[in-house]
């Protein structure tokens, strides 16, 4: 039976948690996956775990705020692999290094940093891996899916444990963002979607995961998971958007949360 990403080339920015749970399902499925991230062991860590499992992967080290990063690890991918079907937006992280928080304690620079860290990576590869699509001639087919990773925080706070306000609002503005690129490039088959994990256990998070009242928090407000999600949770919704499964999904956020975004965790 024909793997669901059989032929397609995805392209993953990040190369730990949620973006190496991506890129492994998708090799998985039959994808060529093209691991982009800043730095080079990681990315070689991953595309060998990959190979050894026998699949097909290559990767390429780039700081993706930067302009120039970007385009060179988009023209990588294409130099390897001929062509881009897929992007997984997965890298960015939390501000909290550079004073993100309640937004009367934030100073400019916190906030810049944490907006940069997030914003730049998920516009500058999304712009590339479009301007690749949309040069591809592939006939009546849909010419790719790019997948945006948000947050549920950018629609569901939470003040006690989670707040920080820069990284809510950048989250936000990616969910904006997928749904103006779904409007504009459905009519060229290119299909935008978001995903907004819940409190995952990655190394961003890995604060998060030894603090005894957040993750008790974790148990009341994610009851599916009985805690933090694990990032291989996220993965399979992942494949879905990927494949021509999901041909007629585009412009949607979809949560994987274990149950955030409709649990009181008093």
């Amino acid at each position: 039976m024909e793997q669901r990403l059989t032929g397609k080339v995805c392209l993953v920015t990040g190369a730990t948690g949620i973006a190496a749970a991506g890129a492994k399902a998708f090799a998985a499925e039959g994808a060529k996956v093209f691991v982009v991230s800043r730095r080079a062991e990681g990315c070689l860590a991953l595309v060998e775990e990959i190979i050894e499992a026998g699949g097909d992967a290559g990767w390429h080290a780039a700081d993706l705020t930067v302009e120039a990063d970007a385009k060179a690890a988009a023209s990588a991918c294409l130099e390897m692999f001929g062509r881009i079907d897929g992007l997984y937006a997965v890298a960015g992280g939390s501000g909290r290094r550079f004073g993100d928080g309640p937004l009367h304690e934030i100073t400019l620079d916190g906030w810049s940093a944490t907006i940069d860290l997030n914003g730049l990576p998920a516009f500058l590869m999304a712009r590339e891996v479009t301007r690749a699509m949309l040069g591809t001639d592939r006939g009546e087919a849909a010419r790719g899916s790019i997948i945006l990773v948000s947050s549920v925080l950018s629609s569901s706070p939470s003040p006690e444990m989670f707040a920080t306000h820069a990284y809510a609002a950048i989250k936000g503005a990616e969910v904006s963002l997928m749904k103006s690129m779904a409007a504009f490039y459905a009519p060229a088959g290119i299909r935008v979607n978001v995903i907004s994990p819940g409190l995952v256990d990655t190394p961003m998070a890995a604060r998060a995961a030894t603090d005894p009242e957040i993750v008790a928090f974790a148990k009341r407000k994610q009851p599916l998971a009985g805690g933090l999600l694990s990032p291989e949770d996220i993965a399979p919704l992942a494949v879905l958007l990927m494949s021509d499964e999901s041909r007629a999904i585009t412009g949607q956020e979809i949560a994987v949360d274990g149950g955030w975004t409709v649990t009181d965790a008093r």
